[in-house]
């Protein structure tokens, strides 16, 4: 197994440097380093822009080990991809539907979403786990409801930590992008689902909304008594787009593009940190979105 400097070396990222941010602190020894990551499924029009997994999956697995994550939730993961993030982080378990058993397709992207939750098997104990589906029948694999574009499901992962023995749980979804009545039930229902587990229970809640904090959804979580850990940070002031189509900086609509990726929480947690990791490789980008991070003690 390559070495983490010989891996980073491998990759290329030390000429990359200056594009970089500053050199990630670990975390501390009793917070939990938490991503969430939209990825961008494996498309073969991005292979032929340019952008296709197979020349930039190495960024993303750069990306997020500078972060040196605890939790990484993932969004838009085929089983191809999955496959590869797994041989790159040996050391996690990745839990979460892949594709494409319950596709209409056994081929391709056709639009179900896929969310797998990694976690550290060093730091954690899988206590339970398990996922539904973001409709009226939410245990119909594939199902849709209030005209959704595309099937959505949440995963989600009961984690003990071997360090202090305290658990917690860890949601991770992706909402429609189209239907407004979509985004809106398809969150009642996480919300309403997380209501089964006792008010000082630790939760995370973690994903791509495809909407902002002007968006009826995001009140929705609010008054679900879920809290955003980037603004307890931050402040509730507008931080700038999340989706930047593999632009970076130089994305076109940067001037009315909000943030729509976020890690929010329920119960005992306190948030340390949280940022929107714009990291890049020679202008090449891990995914058309920035990856966010929180750090929070349980």
């Amino acid at each position: 197994m390559l070495s983490r400097r010989n891996f980073i070396k491998g990759m290329g990222i030390t000429a990359a440097a200056p594009l970089l941010p500053n050199v990630v602190k670990a975390a501390a020894p009793s917070s939990h380093k938490i991503l969430t990551c939209n990825i961008r499924v494996d498309l073969p029009e991005d292979e032929q822009a340019g952008f296709g997994w197979k020349g930039r999956k190495d960024v993303c697995v750069a990306v997020m080990r500078k972060q040196k994550p605890d939790i990484i939730c993932m969004q838009e993961v085929l089983r191809s991809q999955n496959e590869d993030l797994k041989k790159a982080f040996p050391d996690y378990f990745s839990f979460g539907f892949e594709g494409p058993e319950m596709d209409a397709f056994k081929e391709g992207y056709h639009g179900i979403a896929k969310n797998p939750i990694f976690f550290s098997t060093k730091r954690y104990e899988l206590l339970s786990a398990g996922g539904y589906w973001l409709s009226e029948t939410p245990l119909i694999a594939g199902s849709l409801s209030w005209d959704s574009a595309r099937a959505r499901n949440a995963n989600w992962v009961r984690l003990k930590d071997k360090r202090t023995g305290k658990d917690f749980r860890v949601v991770n979804l992706h909402l429609d992008h189209k239907s407004q009545p979509a985004k809106e039930g398809q969150i009642k229902i996480v919300i309403e689902e997380g209501k089964q587990y006792a008010a000082d229970y630790p939760q995370i809640l973690s994903g791509d909304l495809n909407a902002n904090a002007t968006n009826p959804v995001y009140e929705l979580i609010k008054t679900g008594d879920w809290k955003d850990t980037y603004t307890m940070i931050h402040g509730e002031a507008e931080p700038g787009y999340t989706v930047h189509e593999f632009q970076g900086e130089s994305y076109t609509k940067k001037a009315t593009g909000k943030k729509i990726d976020f890690i929010f929480f329920r119960g005992p947690v306190k948030p340390l940190t949280a940022n929107i990791i714009r990291d890049n490789m020679n202008n090449r980008y891990p995914s058309d979105h920035y990856f966010v991070s929180a750090e929070v003690i349980i």
